[in-house]
């Protein structure tokens, strides 16, 4: 058995406060909240505009024609824009199959707190969907974004699919067979793992380490810390599920390339070498290791990397949130305070005190500043970005909505938890 349920005798570092006592107005406040984006979520049918998706203005594709830095020019134009100007230049909304498995997620784990069925039901159109709309020209499932993206490393038409997405709807489709029994979502994202541990491109390997590039095909050879983390814990819980020791042992391979990554304090580069990307240490990026390192140990029963863990879980906290929850945008940079990283900061801290008794004062700081900084009640619209006293009301449904949908979902499920003293320490195929 592993000890990794444990928090060694310096778990007091890792979270100011180890324990906090509940807090009625701050759930009543969650699931308000949780109700609301979902309702916003539904009312639009799952389709709006995302952060990089400029060239769906049919017009701004056609003038950047192939060329690289037009291309470029045009998305971060209509990102970094203060204004919503997506409307008006024409910009088409869609369904991006990481918002719906991240909705989906949010629905099943509403389900498992609320015995919802129709939490359920909306749960499964989506992940139908996501079925049916694999990524067009790929023999295994796989899943993209829904516009062109043109990244200062690579250039991605639409709908080609990339690691990261395929493991956000793979570790859905997991949720989804775990809830109902059908097979048939365990079977897609077993074909999908299969892509993500066999595709091209393996970037770094010697019999213990793994490092796999972010598509999974062509030459990219640019090095994204979170990619090889989230497709070895995705891994992991699918070779658990159908005990496949060989897809476990492959899992860890990659985990373990990552925590070779880590510094020696605490923290992960988003790229490698670092200085491949102008990000240093990121919010959300962190988070999403974190996560993938506790959801490796849960399913696989090791404590390989427990201590890679708590580290990093208090460089986490100490360095990448200002003390009344605000998320920092990376270490070295306070602002703008991002939406995404505020939801990651909640679901990752969520989990540690799920699974390991800790985090729940730091998730339930970090969700009341959200909740009182980042959150129109009555529209139930969460901001994209804070700077100052400046908010972007620029409404991203991936972005905002979909992040924060899961946060919820997962700050009110891990209360839920707390209910049922069984719960805690298991080794669950679940942590999230």
């Amino acid at each position: 058995m592993t000890d990794f349920n444990r928090i060694s005798d310096h778990r007091e570092m890792i979270s100011r406060q180890l324990s906090a006592p509940r807090n009625p107005s701050l759930e009543r406040s969650a699931e308000e909240a949780l109700v609301k984006t979902l309702w916003v979520a539904r009312a639009l049918d799952y389709a709006g505009y995302s952060k990089h998706d400029g060239l769906n203005a049919s017009w701004l594709e056609a003038l950047a024609g192939n060329r690289r830095w037009p291309r470029l020019l045009f998305i971060q134009l209509v990102m970094r824009c203060p204004f919503h100007v997506r409307p008006w230049l024409g910009v088409a909304q869609a369904r991006n199959a990481k918002g719906l498995a991240l909705f989906s997620r949010a629905l099943l784990a509403r389900y498992r707190v609320k015995q919802d069925a129709n939490s359920l039901n909306a749960a499964r159109s989506l992940l139908d969907w996501l079925c049916q709309n694999t990524a067009p020209g790929f023999e295994l499932p796989c899943w993209g974004y829904p516009y062109p993206w043109q990244d200062v490393g690579f250039f991605a038409p639409r709908h080609y699919p990339n690691r990261v997405v395929t493991s956000f709807v793979s570790n859905a489709l997991l949720d989804g067979y775990e809830a109902t029994g059908d097979g048939r979502y365990l079977k897609v994202a077993g074909a999908a793992v299969e892509l993500l541990l066999s595709a091209p491109r393996t970037l770094y390997e010697d019999r213990d380490h793994r490092c796999v590039s972010y598509v999974p095909t062509g030459n990219v050879n640019w090095i994204v810390m979170d990619v090889s983390a989230l497709s070895g814990a995705v891994a992991a819980r699918y070779g658990r599920l159908v005990e496949d020791e060989n897809t476990l042992f492959q899992a860890g391979r990659l985990l373990r390339y990552v925590v070779s990554k880590q510094t020696d304090y605490g923290a992960w580069y988003y790229a490698e070498p670092p200085s491949a990307s102008h990000i240093t240490h990121d919010n959300y990026h962190t988070g999403f290791i974190l996560d993938a390192i506790l959801t490796y140990a849960k399913v696989s029963g090791s404590n390989e990397f427990k201590n890679a863990y708590e580290k990093g879980l208090q460089y986490y906290e100490t360095h990448l949130f200002e003390e009344d929850g605000a998320p920092r945008f990376m270490n070295d940079q306070k602002l703008p305070f991002d939406i995404h990283g505020a939801a990651q900061g909640i679901i990752t801290f969520s989990l540690a005190e799920r699974h390991l008794g800790v985090g729940k004062a730091m998730a339930d700081r970090i969700l009341d500043w959200t909740l009182r900084e980042m959150f129109d009640s009555e529209t139930g619209w969460f901001y994209y970005q804070k700077r100052g006293p400046y908010r972007s009301r620029i409404r991203l449904l991936r972005w905002c909505q979909a992040w924060m949908a899961m946060a919820l979902a997962n700050y009110l499920e891990t209360l839920a938890d707390s209910e049922r003293p069984t719960s805690r320490g298991t080794t669950s195929a679940t942590p999230y």
